[in-house]
């Protein structure tokens, strides 16, 4: 027997924790807000992807006819249409490829037709589900249908429904489609090279010299957030245009097509890439610059060994991001693409110009793939960074150096001259009475009442959503955030909460919008009476943008400690008044910061509600659309305008607001 013998402790099974009150009303509100985000967001891509694979065709075997004498007597004969397709070539074989709006007339199967000939016809179906039209009515079946000639013209066909890849097939056989793929991608790439690098200069001089007017810079390079994406487009026009101040500076090219697009795109999307870069580049240890200078590595050499490797995960995410806003915009190719066709462009075309809904949703599945792409990849590549600062760490402080001061400073003026040029000839056309014949200043162009796009209701509407989305939008993530993050146990659930959560990010708004209306624009959906009303338009927007919502607010509650719940718990509190008295108080600025970026985003987004909307819910950003599609274009820049000042007053309010908040709640951060 051994000295040290081992004893065996049997173990008994595993006691599970008993669930109290607090986790199942918590578990229960995780359940409601994941039941949101699947018929907001799952349901209807469910819906949209299903009609990408639904083809249509007539199948002309279904449809049999009979035709009369002059004295309108039937002889018994029977004509298949398919026979009479091809004695007569009435239509060719890719005429009876459709979409699910298609109408076959069946006057073309008879050459000699005329609808004053006193001849009768019959027509039936030779299946029990064969549709066809007479008139006005619907009929199916084999029944015969008489109808005199004049009611003959209003016969039609409807197509047969089926499952498949031939909408993919159509689309990749279209050159001028297909097309779109290969000026979607060059013009993504071109735009984000030139974004990010143009965004990394600009960041490297806010944070590596000691220049002047740093400040005013930041708020510069902010500026494009607050216009939609159509503004820089209306402004290329009256610079670069065919009319443009300056249009020698093209050399003969035109501004309308990929010149255009590139640069409506690098200011747009400027600011993203340049904070993402300034993140980076801020959380610099200096003691890597030490080093650099006591082994006597040139400047040079240290921007490549030092600053880049330590920026390069956020030069990264920037590049991504840039690329998925550049090649999932639609307001500004459609303002300035000219016949540069880009994918989004092409959705929009199909959907509103053809009635082809399936092949919009072919377009919006291939515009959904580089989307995806880019949105993983930037998730994989943020999930490998590793902490650049360490309890170690010496914050970098950059030292006076008057070459480098003054150039950083000469490269910003020259950024900052960009964006206010944009903004400015904006302003300055919807001033202009008739351009370029008459510059003297006017008012006249803010008469929108008496032009296409909605009026000033377009406007207040706008406000409205605005207003809408800040307010539900804000409490559904928060409250959804919270749930998810201080929520014990129940994995599964919080796991598909944290997917639902972050799919909006990757999802084109052109696509999101194209989805609702297969899926709400449907009376058998219980849901259908929100269709063409605020409430689809306040839905969308807040499932468009709640992705980096939800990441600000879980940012957010993540530097709370658990312990309060604990203590909370032991108290015997309910988790509800910990939320209301200690969580809402202390993470209130990150949910000022969510409503103002819901409130922004709400006033200037386009792709998102280009297909929502109704006569009475008219948006500004649509209605700068319109007015530019109708040839008014400085009004369109005056309502854009509006929409820019609309959104400097509310952050104006949200940084009044949030210095008061904060003088009143977080006095505790002082200590």
């Amino acid at each position: 027997m051994s000295d040290t013998a081992q004893i065996e402790i049997p173990q008994g099974p595993a006691i599970k924790a008993k669930l109290g009150k607090d986790d199942w009303i918590m578990r229960s509100f995780i359940g409601i807000i994941v039941i949101y985000l699947i018929i907001a967001l799952a349901f209807p891509l469910y819906a949209m992807l299903s009609k990408a694979f639904s083809t249509f065709h007539y199948d002309l075997t279904q449809f049999e006819f009979q035709v009369s004498n002059e004295e309108g007597k039937f002889d018994g004969s029977i004509f298949s249409a398919s026979r009479l397709n091809d004695e007569v070539s009435a239509y060719a074989p890719e005429e009876l490829v459709t979409g699910s709006g298609g109408r076959l007339a069946a006057t073309k199967f008879f050459p000699d037709y005329s609808f004053r000939s006193p001849v009768l016809y019959k027509v039936r179906g030779t299946s029990d589900d064969a549709v066809f039209v007479v008139g006005s009515e619907r009929k199916v079946g084999t029944e015969w249908r008489e109808a005199d000639s004049n009611l003959f013209r209003k016969v039609v066909f409807l197509p047969v429904k089926s499952s498949g890849f031939g909408n993919f097939t159509r689309y990749f056989s279209t050159p001028s489609l297909v097309r779109s793929i290969q000026n979607s991608l060059v013009i993504s790439a071109v735009s984000t090279i030139i974004t990010v690098t143009l965004a990394f200069g600009f960041a490297y001089s806010l944070n590596r010299s000691c220049m002047r007017f740093k400040g005013i810079f930041r708020l510069i390079a902010m500026i494009p957030i607050l216009v939609p994406s159509l503004l820089p487009g209306i402004a290329l026009v009256y610079l670069f245009g065919n009319q443009g101040i300056l249009k020698a500076v093209m050399m003969g090219e035109s501004i309308y097509g990929p010149y255009g697009i590139i640069a409506g795109s690098v200011f747009f999307t400027f600011p993203h890439a340049m904070l993402i870069i300034t993140t980076a580049l801020a959380i610099s240890d200096a003691r890597l610059y030490e080093a650099a200078v006591s082994l006597r590595a040139s400047r040079w050499k240290t921007f490549w060994t030092v600053t880049i490797p330590g920026a390069r995960y956020g030069l990264i995410s920037a590049a991504f991001v840039v690329f998925n806003l550049v090649i999932t915009d639609f307001g500004l190719p459609k303002v300035i693409g000219g016949q540069f066709n880009m994918l989004a462009v092409d959705i929009y075309k199909q959907v509103i110009g053809q009635q082809n809904f399936e092949m919009g949703a072919v377009v919006s599945v291939v515009l959904l793939v580089p989307a995806m792409l880019a949105f993983t990849m930037d998730r994989m590549v943020q999930r490998k960074q590793v902490a650049l600062l360490s309890a170690r760490s010496v914050v970098y402080e950059p030292k006076p150096n008057n070459r480098f001061d003054w150039g950083c400073l000469a490269y910003c003026s020259l950024v900052a001259v960009f964006i206010l040029g944009i903004l400015g000839i904006c302003q300055y056309a919807a001033l202009i009475k008739f351009w370029p014949y008459d510059l003297s200043l006017s008012l006249k162009n803010y008469a929108f009442d008496l032009m296409d796009g909605g009026g000033w209701a377009a406007y207040r509407n706008s406000i409205k959503l605005a207003l809408l989305t800040a307010f539900f939008g804000t409490i559904v993530v928060f409250i959804g955030a919270y749930m998810v993050e201080k929520t014990q146990g129940f994995k599964v659930g919080r796991g598909i909460f944290q997917f639902l959560a972050m799919l909006p990010m990757a999802i084109p708004g052109m696509v999101l919008g194209l989805a609702y209306i297969f899926f709400f624009n449907n009376p058998a959906n219980p849901l259908y009476f929100i269709y063409g009303t605020m409430a689809i338009l306040v839905l969308c927007t807040v499932t468009h943008f709640y992705t980096v919502s939800h990441l600000t607010a879980v940012t957010a509650l993540k530097q709370m400690d658990n312990e309060f719940e604990s203590v909370a718990s032991s108290l015997k509190q309910p988790f509800y008044k910990l939320f209301a008295r200690v969580t809402v108080p202390v993470c209130l600025p990150a949910i000022l910061d969510i409503s103002i970026y819901l409130f922004v985003n709400a006033m200037t987004t386009v792709s998102a509600v280009v297909f929502l909307y109704s006569t009475n819910t008219a948006l500004a950003s649509i209605a700068v659309l319109n007015m530019d599609d109708a040839g008014d274009i400085a009004p369109a820049a005056a309502m854009g305008m509006m929409i820019f000042y609309t959104n400097v007053v509310a952050r104006l309010v949200h940084t009044a607001v949030s210095r008061g908040v904060l003088q009143r709640t977080q006095k505790w951060r002082a200590r």
